[in-house]
């Protein structure tokens, strides 16, 4: 095996890799290392891969990171032991100065405190659909459902969503 073939046709999903392990494992060491093993997996079956587009081989990718993330709950015993921070983890820095930054963090804190209380199935089809834009087909080939469960799953998702916010803004 070619391990430049798989370092250019594989690690440039490392960054979606890494975002949907993080909101399955709501904890970013636990996401590391459940990227890299899956990345270590994928390795080891690079020759088997029969992806031909960039958009098929994120879809192998992050199947297999999804899978990985699955079983390293199971693990865990599906509870992670850290709950992920956005605003601690995500780099960006919050500058003092003005009502509307405070109030597009506090809503952005809300969604993503909405995101974190959702079952798995219906976080992990919000990450890949709106976050990661990924098309139905290609979730629906990440999860291992119909496209129809996908799209169930995501309106529900959006629903449950839509519901948390409401809540969360009529107590701010």
């Amino acid at each position: 095996m070619d391990p430049g073939l798989f370092e250019e046709t594989v690690l440039p999903h490392l960054n979606a890799a890494y975002n949907l392990s993080r909101w399955m494992t709501r904890n970013s060491d636990d996401a590391e290392d459940a990227v890299q093993e899956a990345y270590l997996k994928a390795f080891r079956s690079f020759q088997n891969c029969k992806a031909t587009t960039p958009e098929e081989t994120r879809a192998w990718v992050l199947a297999i990171v999804r899978n990985t993330c699955l079983t390293w709950l199971r693990r865990k015993g599906a509870a992670p032991t850290t709950e992920f921070n956005e605003e601690t983890h995500s780099g960006r820095e919050l500058t003092p100065g003005g009502e509307s930054v405070m109030l597009s963090q506090a809503a952005a804190d809300r969604l993503n405190g909405c995101v974190e209380a959702l079952p798995p199935e219906f976080r992990e089809v919000i990450v890949l659909r709106e976050i990661e834009e990924l098309p139905y087909k290609e979730v629906a080939g990440i999860a291992g459902v119909p496209i129809g469960t996908i799209m169930s799953r995501l309106a529900r998702a959006r629903r449950r969503l839509q519901d948390c916010m409401t809540a969360r803004s009529r107590t701010a």
